[in-house]
């Protein structure tokens, strides 16, 4: 089951280096770069960050797997 809405899900995607600690990085530092009125972005991206963090690594495997099956035989 993906705990992801569609929105985090996205971003996940557009910061996954290839791994869950790689990609809360990125999200992390991502944030910093927000402008103060880019508050909806900042919630998604702690949204998204809060829920990477409660996942294992298997998991997040996983759900890359699912969720981009023409990258895993790469």
């Amino acid at each position: 089951m993906n705990p992801f809405t569609t929105e985090e899900m996205n971003l996940v995607c557009l910061y996954d280096p290839g791994n869950r600690a790689g990609t809360i990085y990125e999200l992390r530092d991502m944030l910093r770069y927000l402008m103060p009125d880019e508050t909806e972005l900042r919630q998604l991206a702690e949204s998204a960050i809060a829920k990477l963090e409660a996942m294992t690594d298997a998991a997040f495997d996983a759900l890359a797997e699912d969720s981009l099956p023409f990258l895993a035989d790469e």
